[in-house]
């Protein structure tokens, strides 16, 4: 067997090898510990196979022979290369990859390894004089990095920021004006994952010279705006009082820290006011910017502000501007529609009051004119906040439909204006429109079934299609 070892080194060593390879695909990658040992064994027998062999890795071959010599030779620088990556095996068992910074630090590791393993081939093996070989890649470098300046400058802003962590993956950023979730950070790039569902590549050394944005720090808080432009001929208190109601309109958004309302800039035309909050992280962010656009249009339309010119075209009233916005009317026609708010009295409630309670069964329709309604359903003893409504939604459907009481309790956040449809006026509307009918009997099916979902959940648990949609569904 020595004598065969001896005589054929390179076919003993290339089948080491080999089976080394095969070893490593054969094995599945969750076996990482079997893998190691696998290479580990192997490595410590392709040593003994060269050292039985007459070779010594830290001394040239010592055969005369040309081709003997060269296979020798070969063997040797084998042996450091496979040396250089047994080491990085065991060195990523030992050091998991948590992290970038992780995984930075073993690929650092690493190259180091291999830089030190051909520095000694080249020195042990092939003899070469190292002084002179470091000052040629030297000079080799200088040109290297002349040519690749630009990448290098991406892989050093990597090492920075993986070291500084500004940001970190399934964060929430915006670098460079480019908003999206982390999904990657390697050596070169950055890679933003988008809400057009679209990945952005943005190079690490862009990342570390502008400005970047984390909307996930800190971790339990993402912040969610909106800015609108409003006609500065409006006085700003009308309009940052319909904000505030729209913010307060909003149960997804945070007590603490609280909700604000600002003016943001003025010009001669327009004037810029932005409301702003904050959510859990894990909140559906879009949903909930949505619903602040839609609520503060409500809003601001409850306050006689209008975006456009139209509202001054259709000189309505409040109560015939309400009816275009609850859905279940859309059905009826504008004559209809004109007689139906000509029966619609104004009912005004003061902040913390309540408008129907839990169990009353209410005698009319009541559609929101202006402020924010909080409805609750009970949950044993107590009652569980089930979402909150604003302007061109209406409570009291169950009364209406079967004289059944309500299952919810309905209370004022802020001072309200009601408009109250009498019974016997909305049933007449029934009785005459069939698809009226069939929209407030699906409107009371989604609400009931929402408020089951609620009580099965937890109420952070709530996803899209509970009672936070309710405000999306202005019936």
């Amino acid at each position: 067997m020595l004598a065969l070892i001896q005589n054929h080194p390179l076919v003993s060593g290339a089948s080491l090898l080999l089976i080394d390879l095969l070893v490593w695909r054969a094995l599945a990658a969750t076996q990482r510990t079997w893998q190691v040992l696998a290479r580990v064994a192997l490595f410590l027998l392709f040593s003994t196979v060269i050292i039985e062999a007459g070779l010594n890795p830290l001394q040239p071959p010592p055969w005369q022979d040309t081709t003997l010599n060269l296979v020798a030779t070969v063997l040797e620088i084998v042996w450091w290369l496979f040396c250089a990556r047994t080491l990085t095996v065991v060195l990523g068992l030992l050091m998991p990859r948590i992290g970038h910074a992780g995984r930075l630090l073993q690929d650092v590791l690493g190259a180091v390894i291999f830089l030190v393993a051909v520095v000694a081939a080249a020195a042990y093996v092939m003899q070469l004089p190292v002084k002179g070989l470091l000052a040629t890649s030297g000079v080799m470098a200088i040109v290297i990095g002349l040519a690749l300046q630009s990448t290098l400058s991406d892989v050093f802003s990597g090492i920075v920021l993986n070291t500084t962590k500004p940001y970190q993956l399934d964060d929430w950023i915006s670098i460079d004006g480019t908003e999206g979730k982390v999904v990657e950070i390697d050596w070169r790039a950055t890679h933003l994952l988008t809400n057009l569902g679209s990945t952005v590549v943005i190079p690490n050394s862009v990342a570390a010279k502008t400005k970047v944005h984390n909307f996930s720090r800190p971790y339990e808080l993402t912040g969610v705006s909106i800015s609108l432009k409003v006609s500065a001929q409006v006085r700003p208190r009308r309009v940052l009082d319909a904000l505030e109601k729209t913010v307060q309109g909003i149960s997804a958004l945070l007590v603490s820290p609280p909700a604000k309302v600002a003016v943001k800039g003025s010009d001669l035309e327009f004037m810029e006011y932005e409301a702003s909050g904050f959510i859990r992280t894990g909140e559906n962010k879009t949903e909930v910017r949505n619903l602040m656009y839609d609520l503060a249009h409500r809003h601001l339309e409850a306050a006689g502000i209008a975006f456009t010119s139209e509202a001054a075209l259709q000189p309505w009233s409040r109560p015939r501007l309400l009816l275009e916005e609850v859905k279940i009317f859309r059905a009826l026609s504008s004559e209809e529609k004109d007689r139906l708010s000509q029966l619609m009295a104004p009912l005004a409630f003061s902040a913390g009051q309540v408008v129907l309670g839990l169990g009353d069964v209410s005698d009319s329709l009541l559609v929101i004119g202006t402020g924010v309604i909080s409805a609750s359903v009970p949950d044993g003893a107590t009652l569980v906040e089930a979402g909150r409504m604003g302007p061109g939604e209406i409570l009291g459907e169950e009364g209406i439909t079967s004289d059944s009481p309500s299952r919810a309790q309905f209370t004022a956040l802020s001072s309200c204006v009601l408009y109250r449809i009498e019974k016997d006026a909305i049933r007449s509307c029934l009785e005459q429109r069939v698809e009226v009918r069939a929209a407030l009997t699906r409107l009371l099916a989604f609400r009931e079934q929402a408020s089951r979902n609620l009580l099965l959940q937890k109420p952070q648990a709530i996803k899209k299609g509970g009672f936070l949609s309710w405000l999306h569904k202005k019936y």
